[in-house]
């Protein structure tokens, strides 16, 4: 099966502009691609993930990508999905986190020998004159168009900043850059992207002509992505330091029954043949098929050794056989201990198990917490400590404590 048809049995691909050419490239690996990354925090994420899975099948494929870093369009922010305007990072935030991305996204993609490209649109964008945009750029735009977009549509009862409108001409001077500068071909983003992504290929062609034939697609990423990767504790991040390899490992094990499938067709790199084996299977065949998932995906992320360690800590710990050194674990500070004893309130918050006392006693009083596997619904109970002790959130999340 060539590339193209894998990515359509995936499920990956939403919708495409020129799918014959597109098809013909990408099969061809005569594709040079981007996909955008703007460095909102210090760490990519689950939703990230999807992205630069993409990216390795397709350079996999003898397609070349270009991983492109927001310096200057993260100074901005995306309005698309967002019910607010972005928090302002600073300059040096921006920065900072850019080179904590370039870290991680070398896990994925070799960058080795001209294979792939990493950009900071900040290297054209911040030295743009503003006059010059609105000439060169702006005139390619048409507002009322513009407002069409369901990117901003949905703001528009709440409220949209100039600031923020200006995203769209951005993220399409960058296609429009990468066209001329590095031979960029080809652009992919999700399903949320498809009004901005269209833009880039719309200036493209009316600054360069009918020979410029710049081709955009969109797939499910970032649309499943953001149903993806959240918790009650946050993020699932892809920094071992943020997420640990057992919980990262926990999150895909416990996906929903209808979910798990679809995640494994997407994210990993099993052979079709063997993911249309397991489509069929239900009951303990189903929890066997969480297991590979998120084996497959720790392994990517964090390496074969790390995987071992979380599935053979998440065996002790569901088999009953003890509890691995591998689970996420903190050491309670010596004030909070009386007599070999903590407070729960306190516990829960420490671990960061819950973001307050306040809800903590929520999750107490409602029955959501066991420790030791005993469940604790009083908020002034003091918890034995011993060795260690487990704590319990609900079904998913687990934390051991020590003194």
């Amino acid at each position: 099966m060539k590339i193209y048809d894998e990515l359509i049995e995936r499920g990956l691909i939403a919708q495409v502009t020129d799918e014959k050419e597109i098809r013909e490239m990408i099969d061809n690996g005569k594709a040079t691609f981007y996909i955008g990354f703007d460095p909102t925090a210090d760490s990519l994420h689950v939703g990230h993930f999807m992205a630069l899975c993409l990216m390795k099948r397709l350079q996999m494929a003898g397609n070349k990508p270009i991983a492109l870093l927001g310096g200057g369009t993260g100074m901005i922010g995306d309005p698309s999905g967002k019910t607010d305007m972005r928090k302002m990072l600073t300059k040096e935030d921006i920065d900072h986190n850019i080179e904590c991305f370039k870290k991680q996204m070398s896990r994925f993609i070799d960058f080795s020998e001209g294979k792939a490209m990493l950009v900071n649109n900040a290297d054209w964008l911040l030295d743009l004159n503003y006059v010059e945009v609105l000439r060169e750029v702006g005139a390619c735009f048409s507002v009322n168009k513009m407002l069409t977009a369901e990117c901003y549509k949905q703001r528009m009862e709440k409220g949209l900043s100039f600031l923020e409108f200006n995203y769209m001409i951005m993220q399409s001077y960058d296609f429009y850059k990468l066209y001329k500068d590095y031979g960029c071909n080809m652009q992919f983003g999700g399903d949320d992207q498809w009004s901005n992504m269209l833009g880039g290929t719309e200036l493209i062609r009316k600054k360069l002509g009918k020979d410029a034939y710049a081709m955009t697609i969109t797939l499910l990423l970032n649309s499943e992505g953001k149903k993806m990767g959240k918790t009650e504790k946050g993020a699932v991040w892809l920094d071992a330091e943020k997420t640990s390899p057992f919980e990262f490992f926990q999150y895909w094990r416990n996906v929903a029954d209808a979910d798990v499938m679809k995640c494994i067709k997407m994210l990993t790199f099993l052979p079709l043949e063997e993911i249309r084996a397991m489509e069929g299977w239900e009951g303990a065949q189903l929890n066997k098929a969480k297991e590979i998932l998120a084996f497959e995906l720790t392994k990517l992320v964090h390496g074969e050794e790390e995987a071992n360690k979380a599935l053979d800590a998440a065996k002790a710990l569901f088999g009953g056989a003890g509890v691995s050194g591998d689970m996420p674990t903190t050491a309670i500070p010596a004030e909070m201990v009386q007599d070999g004893k903590v407070g729960i309130l306190d516990a829960l918050v420490v671990t960061k198990l819950c973001p307050s006392k306040r809800e903590a006693r929520t999750n107490v009083t409602g029955g959501g917490i066991t420790v030791n596997d005993e469940k604790v619904t009083d908020p002034a109970a003091m918890i034995e400590i011993g060795e260690f002790a487990v704590i319990k959130k609900g079904k998913k999340n687990y934390h051991k404590i020590t003194l």
